[in-house]
C-alpha cells in the first residue's frame, strides 16, 4: 500500500491500521513524492507498482496540490494498476435537515468543499474504479486531532473559540476511518462514493463539551453561540448516511463507545 499524506492525522491512524491489517507499506514524504508533479508522480508510481493507493495528502488552499494532486495520483493508479482510494469530506455538501446519501447532488458554499469536490470529479475522470470515502469530523484518543486541542486551548486561554449550537456534523473516531480504508484498499469490487462517518448528528457545541470531559476540563468555560448569527458562510447541518458503507461491513463508533468515560456519571 502507498499512503500520500502518511504524516498527517488520519494519515498516522492509517499507518496503524494497515499494519495491523499486514499490508507492506510504502509511505513517502511530500520531499520524495510531489503530487503536483504529474509526470514524475505517474513514473514514479509505475515504477514502485503499488497493490493499492490511499490518496490523504492535503494542504488547504493550495487548488494544485487538492485537485491537480489528486488527479496526478489518479492517473498514476490507472497507470499502474492500482486500486485507488481518494479521500474527500461532508463539505461537498451545503447543508439540509435531511441526512445525505452517496447518490445525493453536492453543492459546496466554502473555498474548501469546492476543491474537495472538484479533487472527486478529477479522479473519477482518471480513475473510473476508485473509491472515494466522504468523511466528517474525525477525532482521536492517543493522537488528538485539532478540533480536540482547540477545545483545550479554548478551555484553558490559549485561543479564544466559539462553539456553535446549530452546526451539526458526523464526528468520526479516525481509527474507525483508518480501519475503513486499509479495508478498502483491499476491496477492488467496491468503487464510486461511499461514505464512512460516525453514526449520529452532533453539534459543535455538543461535541466541544464531550471533548473536555474526556480531558478531564471544565465544559462550562466553552463559549457557545449561535452559527446563524455569527455572519460566516459555511454549512449548518451536514449528516452523512453510512449505511452503505455498513452493508460493506464498515463501521464507525459512536461518541459514547469511543469515548465512554465522557459520557459516565
Amino acid at each position: 500500500m502507498l499512503i500520500t499524506g502518511a504524516a498527517g492525522f488520519l494519515g498516522r491512524h492509517l499507518v496503524m491500521a494497515s499494519e495491523a491489517d499486514e499490508w507492506e507499506l510504502f509511505a513517502p514524504p511530500a520531499s520524495v513524492i510531489d503530487v503536483r508533479q504529474r509526470e514524475r508522480v505517474i513514473d514514479e508510481i509505475r515504477t514502485w507498482n503499488p497493490t493499492a493507493i490511499v490518496h490523504l495528502a492535503l494542504r488547504r488552499g493550495d487548488r494544485r496540490t487538492m485537485v491537480e494532486g489528486s488527479r496526478n495520483i489518479a492517473a498514476a493508479a490507472t497507470a499502474s494498476g492500482a486500486h485507488l482510494v481518494h479521500l474527500s469530506t461532508d463539505m461537498v455538501f451545503p447543508g439540509r435537515t435531511l441526512p445525505y446519501r452517496e447518490a445525493d447532488t453536492p453543492f459546496p458554499i466554502t473555498a474548501y468543499g469546492l476543491m474537495k469536490l472538484e479533487a472527486e470529479r478529477a479522479v473519477a475522470a482518471e480513475c473510473p474504479n476508485a473509491v472515494t470515502v466522504r468523511t466528517s469530523l474525525l477525532y482521536g484518543t492517543t493522537l488528538l486531532a485539532s478540533i480536540q486541542t482547540d477545545v483545550e486551548r479554548a478551555i484553558t486561554g490559549g485561543k479564544a473559540m466559539t462553539f456553535f449550537t446549530d452546526e451539526f456534523r458526523c464526528p468520526a473516531y479516525a481509527g474507525d476511518v483508518a480501519a475503513a480504508l486499509s479495508s478498502l484498499a483491499g476491496a477492488r469490487d467496491i468503487r464510486g462514493l461511499l461514505n464512512v462517518a460516525g453514526p449520529e448528528a452532533v453539534s459543535r457545541a455538543d461535541l466541544a463539551v464531550t471533548f473536555a470531559r474526556w480531558m478531564g476540563l471544565d465544559p462550562h468555560l466553552l463559549d457557545t453561540g449561535l452559527l446563524s448569527l455569527a455572519g460566516m458562510v459555511r454549512p449548518d447541518r451536514v449528516v452523512l448516511d453510512s449505511t452503505l458503507a455498513a452493508n460493506y461491513g464498515l463501521r464507525c463508533r459512536s461518541l459514547a463507545e469511543a469515548l465512554p468515560h465522557s459520557f459516565s456519571s
